[in-house]
């Protein structure tokens, strides 16, 4: 199945389930932080769109222990860049319906939170299909080493993703099957 197939089957199986069911266990993310060592880093999160995993409580979690939070913008030409946000911060609504921090200062995230449609045992991931977190996390990758955690629901696992050249695999992917 190509990517359009996959990614139509997953959003329709993702819209049917009762997603409040599947609990997200966030000990798995801390672990990673810890095994890599990044204290008091950035994190580049998502605001929940479409009945994504929703990390809200977790980066409310990181905020209280000291990381800075930020969240992605997105601009011209499938681009994107993250900035800072609380989660006291007031956002503003995006053209496609997703809200944005209001800062105007662009930072670069040490881990990097990526919503997920679908993904493969390869850690290989299907987005929404505009390419903006491929072109973001290549562009960050030349300018600081960064590590990519993918949030999904174990339904949403396929055989294989098809990949392309741009495609870029994500170096975890945490499912409330993760431990």
């Amino acid at each position: 199945m190509n990517k359009f197939g996959i990614r139509k089957k997953i959003l329709k199986i993702r819209k049917k389930k009762n997603i409040k069911n599947y609990n997200i266990n966030f000990k798995f993310l801390i672990k990673i932080l810890k095994d890599k060592k990044i204290q008091g880093k950035l994190i580049g999160g998502y605001y929940p769109y479409n009945r994504e995993v929703d990390i809200l409580e977790i980066l409310l979690k990181l905020e209280k222990k000291k990381y800075s939070i930020l969240l992605p913008k997105i601009k011209k030409n499938s681009q994107m860049n993250f900035f800072n946000w609380s989660i006291r911060s007031p956002l503003r609504i995006n053209k496609y319906g997703i809200p944005e921090p209001i800062s105007h200062t662009i930072k670069y995230p040490d881990i990097l939170l990526v919503p997920v449609v679908a993904y493969d045992k390869n850690l290989n991931r299907i987005g929404y299909g505009g390419g903006f977190y491929d072109r973001y996390i290549k562009k960050i990758k030349k300018i600081k080493k960064v590590i990519t955690v993918g949030f999904a629901y174990s339904f949403q696992k396929v055989k294989k993703i098809p990949i392309k050249k741009y495609d870029i695999k994500l170096d975890y992917i945490i499912t409330e099957k993760s431990r």
